[in-house]
């Protein structure tokens, strides 16, 4: 099939800005530009439809990024923990999916949906990454996800430190890891 031309209506990332003319797939086109409204087929009719929207369209385009923007200024350094269940080499009985992420920076005050959370691959092992959140076309931040087994393990993950077999963490604790000090350690 041919492509299909069309007019955004809005900025589409590896695509165009708003009002650009574009040739795009016809699957990409009925499938995701046009349910989602982002873009118009482009006739005589739409074209001059577009033509005395464009302003209204610029204008609520700028507001949505002004707010992003505020939003992301806000959320400046989120970090999101999710606590999973995981083997001795860190890799995990599961997998962490963009829903669980969009669910855990909802739990820290972003509310976002999966659709916003730009994750290339499920992420099947222990340990931070950061992940894209698109709160708006033009506005993108990144959010630490933070995989863990248990809260302690996140906030030690979350400071730099190693954890697991690597950190040492099958070997018996130190006195100093269990906060005795040497007074105290040789009395005992």
């Amino acid at each position: 099939m041919a492509a299909i031309e069309l007019i955004l209506l809005q900025r589409v990332e590896k695509l165009g800005q708003m009002g650009d003319r574009v040739k795009v797939k016809p699957g990409y086109a009925r499938n995701f530009l046009l349910p989602q409204k982002k873009a118009l087929r482009a006739t005589k009719e739409n074209n001059a439809r577009f033509e005395t929207e464009r302003v209204v369209l610029e204008a609520q385009n700028l507001k949505r990024r002004e707010e992003a923007e505020s939003v992301a200024a806000r959320v400046q350094g989120l970090s999101v923990t999710l606590i999973r269940q995981a083997g001795d080499s860190g890799s995990l009985y599961g997998s962490v999916s963009n829903r669980d992420i969009a669910d855990g920076a909802t739990a820290g005050g972003l509310v976002i949906n999966r659709s916003q959370v730009e994750l290339d691959h499920p992420i099947k092992t222990l340990g931070v990454r950061m992940v894209r959140v698109v709160l708006h076309p033009e506005v993108v931040i990144q959010v630490a996800v933070n995989v863990a087994r248990s809260p302690e393990e996140a906030e030690k993950q979350g400071r730099g430190e190693a954890v697991g077999r690597a950190a040492g963490e099958d070997a018996d604790p130190t006195a100093e890891e269990l906060g005795f000090d040497d007074e105290t350690e040789a009395a005992a």
